[in-house]
């Protein structure tokens, strides 16, 4: 702004305007200022010698070193307090820092009683605690310029705070107030009730969830079978007492993890020490019982569309290293042949949308958990295409089964997508904090970046068609939602894939 203020002026007194020049000399010192400058009225008091360019050092004052080309990631520490609880945290050159609180508690851990807490707890997030009123944790954030958010999955809950990293020890403050002390005011417990139940008519209008919801409750006997959005019936039910006693039971230590990205660890752990070491202890216990079974579930509605998912069960989830990555590649990257860039994952063939006209949609999903996990495909067309949606399904899942089908320059694209994906999402200190925090509960460590692209490139042709041939292996869960008068039957579906 100084150069071309200064070259405008120039260019002015060039056009031998002696007006401008008069008003500039006839002009008294007092009312000299910045914006008299600016405009032009002190131009003559301005020295052209003292006009330098923007990158010229100013004497006396020392510029900061710039930073090299590579910044190398800092390792994840992890510190355990007395009562069981982890304190992991990794440094961050970035100037904001994010922190988490996860705690191995979700649906999963809900009984018939407490059906939906999980999801009036994500409700209740940085609402009344015992220390702060509702409308001062706004405040605080606010005045930080922080950013709060809460999630709520089938085995964990996980509470966010981002801000500048000058800020952690209030972010701190605030964040394990409101986990630890929440007041669960009757109020504030029926006015997100009524949230609740918005959003469960809102869900009745998205198929895609609904899929997801109903191929869990068909898939699984046990913990995972429990509803992660809250039942219609559980809003007569659910109150602060029960939400008290959910959080009671296991909101405990053993069972939470806090994890930072952008913070210093040995200055974090001794703020949070004095916050969280009177945290009640014991032992962790062990995960809800859950089988997979297998099963059919249609629901009919007032649709022209049907949806149709079907899906399989992985054993062993994230605990199987090997299988859990060959089965992220067969999402994340194209497998498909003849695939462009518009392709999303293994079992969304653009060939098949071209194909048939009649097809919507055909993408390929997974949901996987500590030691269990689902893999299958979503294809949503009209009515009268239904079964042969199906058998295309059916036919996409045996080709990936089938050794030979898949190519060795379809697999690295897989691969290489899939790298990038993983690598583009923990560019994101939000992302990474959490990455952080899941891993520990599942893990009871982080593990680095590179275990992971090495575990991707590792993944073999072989490979895809044994992880391929497991799923199809195991029971067949099929779900149904729209019109589903024309859903071929379930065992007519089973018997596609030779399933016992």
């Amino acid at each position: 702004m100084y150069r071309c203020a200064a070259s405008r002026l120039t260019a002015l007194k060039g056009q031998g305007s002696t007006k401008y020049s008069t008003a500039v000399a006839t002009r008294p010192a007092s009312s000299k200022g910045f914006f008299s400058w600016l405009t032009g009225e002190s131009s003559a008091a301005i020295p052209a010698r003292d006009i330098r360019p923007l990158d010229f050092p100013i004497p006396g004052v020392a510029a900061a070193p710039p930073l090299p080309d590579f910044v190398e990631p800092g390792k994840t520490k992890i510190t355990t307090l007395p009562n069981g609880l982890k304190i992991a945290s990794e440094t961050s050159p970035n100037p904001a820092a994010s922190i988490g609180l996860y705690v191995d508690c979700g649906s999963n851990y809900e009984s018939p009683v407490s059906f939906g807490a999980s999801h009036l707890l994500e409700r209740m997030a940085f609402k009344t605690t015992l220390n702060r009123s509702h409308l001062r944790i706004v405040r605080e954030v606010e005045a930080i310029g922080g950013n709060v958010m809460a999630s709520a999955s089938r085995e964990q809950m996980g509470y966010t705070y981002d801000a500048l990293k000058t800020y952690v020890p209030e972010m701190l403050e605030v964040l394990i107030d409101c986990v630890r002390n929440p007041a669960f005011l009757d109020w504030e417990v029926n006015e997100q009730l009524q949230k609740v139940k918005a959003e469960i008519a809102e869900a009745n209008n998205n198929p895609q969830g609904l899929m997801m919801e109903a191929i869990h409750a068909a898939g699984y006997a046990g913990a995972l079978a429990n509803p992660l959005l809250a039942p219609e019936s559980a809003i007569s039910r659910l109150n602060s007492t029960i939400l008290e006693e959910f959080v009671a039971e296991n909101y405990t230590a053993p069972r939470m993890v806090l994890a930072a990205s952008g913070v210093d660890h040995e200055e974090f752990v001794s703020i949070a020490e004095t916050l969280l070491s009177d945290l009640p202890g014991g032992h962790r216990p062990s995960e809800p019982e859950t089988h997979y079974v297998g099963g059919d579930f249609r629901r009919q509605a007032d649709s022209p569309d049907t949806h149709i998912g079907l899906a399989f069960e992985l054993p062993g989830g994230w605990h199987n290293d090997k299988d859990a990555m060959t089965l992220t590649v067969l999402q994340l990257g194209d497998l498909a042949k003849e695939c462009t860039h518009a392709c999303v994952g293994v079992l969304s063939y653009l060939r098949v949308l071209n194909e048939h006209q009649a097809m919507q949609s055909f993408s390929a999903f997974s949901s996987l958990y500590n030691n269990t996990g689902l893999f299958g495909i979503h294809a949503t067309t009209s009515s009268g295409f239904v079964s042969k949606a199906v058998d295309l399904a059916a036919r996409e899942f045996l080709e990936i089964a089938t050794p030979g089908k898949v190519k060795q320059v379809e697999l690295d694209r897989a691969k290489e997508s899939t790298k990038s994906a993983v690598l583009m999402n923990l560019e994101s200190r939000m992302v990474a904090s959490e990455d952080i925090g899941r891993q520990v509960l599942t893990y009871g460590e982080r593990k680095p970046v590179e275990h992971f692209l090495k575990a991707v490139e590792s993944v073999t042709l072989k490979d895809i068609a044994t992880v391929a041939q497991k799923l199809i292996s195991s029971p067949l869960t099929m779900a149904s939602w729209g019109d589903v008068v024309h859903v071929p039957s379930y065992d007519s579906v089973k018997s596609k894939f030779n399933v016992k």
